[in-house]
């Protein structure tokens, strides 16, 4: 990743020799191809949406994801190295080519994820996927019963805040969620391409339809380089599915320091260690990730 110098891999967590090693990482997205930085690497793989058993990525939209978190960055001499490279990825495939799906699918793969937590010690869920409609969604929607559920098995959810911004109530679902962590981008004044569209100030803000203040937090998600598919090479993507992974992979690093912190023990630490920017509550939330700060 191009920001992990300055804003990820901070030098704290390389003298504590921390690398998120012995933490799993279940992602829900559009798969994973096995690229060299994830060596060994992926724990396991389960396909809810063609029912294939080997790994395989349609998009590259989770290969990328999953790079963030975990990639070793070895295909790069180390450019390239993701916030946790030694944690392990465990692949949930619940979107299609297109980057779309169905919320039986991930409500399938959050159902998967929860009966086979202890099995592969997974300790974070990274949900980079969201819906969004005009009418709101409410805190009963099935995605948000179903992460609820997850968060209260005591695993720490992050979800990406979506890129419907900036108006208010923005926040795709299920990180409507009041349990779970929200991210949104930091750097979401530069202009991008998301899927071929030029945006500008496209994190989604809060507050929620119940009110709720949201995002929790935000981090980078410009112009973000990892893993890309097949080419064994990397790519460029930019959202706040980007920003998510780097959140997930952070609180890798702070779970192999404290082992024994609950999901509610991450979300306070979280809050206590951001760092304020200044912008309003439903943009930044509690401020931006800075690993350095909250590890140590």
């Amino acid at each position: 990743m191009n920001h992990a110098r300055e804003v990820i891999r901070c030098e704290a967590a390389y003298r504590m020799g921390l690398t998120g090693r012995g933490i799993g990482v279940a992602v829900l997205d559009t798969g994973i191809y096995l690229h060299e930085d994830f060596e060994h690497r992926v724990a396991a793989f389960t396909d809810m949406v063609h029912r294939r058993r080997e790994p395989y990525d349609d998009n590259g939209h989770g290969t990328h994801i999953s790079g963030i978190i975990g990639g070793s960055g070895n295909s790069s001499d180390g450019r390239y190295q993701g916030v946790a490279p030694e944690c392990h990825i465990i692949m949930v495939k619940v979107l299609d080519q297109k980057g779309n799906g169905y919320a039986s699918d991930v409500l399938a793969g959050i159902k998967w994820i929860r009966e086979n937590r202890e099995r592969l010690g997974i300790r974070i869920v990274n949900i980079s996927v969201g819906s969004f409609s005009k009418k709101g969604m409410t805190e009963n929607s099935v995605l948000v019963r179903g992460v609820n559920a997850a968060w209260d098995d005591g695993l720490v959810v992050c979800v990406a805040a979506g890129n419907m911004g900036p108006g208010k109530n923005t926040i795709t679902t299920p990180g409507i969620s009041r349990k779970v962590i929200t991210v949104g981008c930091s750097d979401d004044y530069k202009e991008v391409n998301v899927m071929g569209n030029r945006m500008i100030d496209y994190s989604g803000r809060g507050p929620t339809g119940a009110c709720i203040c949201k995002p929790e937090i935000i981090a980078p998600g410009a112009g973000i380089i990892s893993c890309a598919p097949e080419t064994g090479g990397y790519q460029s993507k930019s959202g706040t599915s980007m920003s998510t992974p780097l959140v997930s992979g952070a609180i890798a690093l702070l779970l192999q320091k404290y082992p024994y912190m609950s999901n509610r023990d991450v979300k306070l630490r979280l809050r206590e260690r951001a760092v304020d920017l200044g912008l309003p509550m439903n943009q930044q939330g509690w401020g931006m990730l800075d690993v350095e700060r909250l590890i140590e």
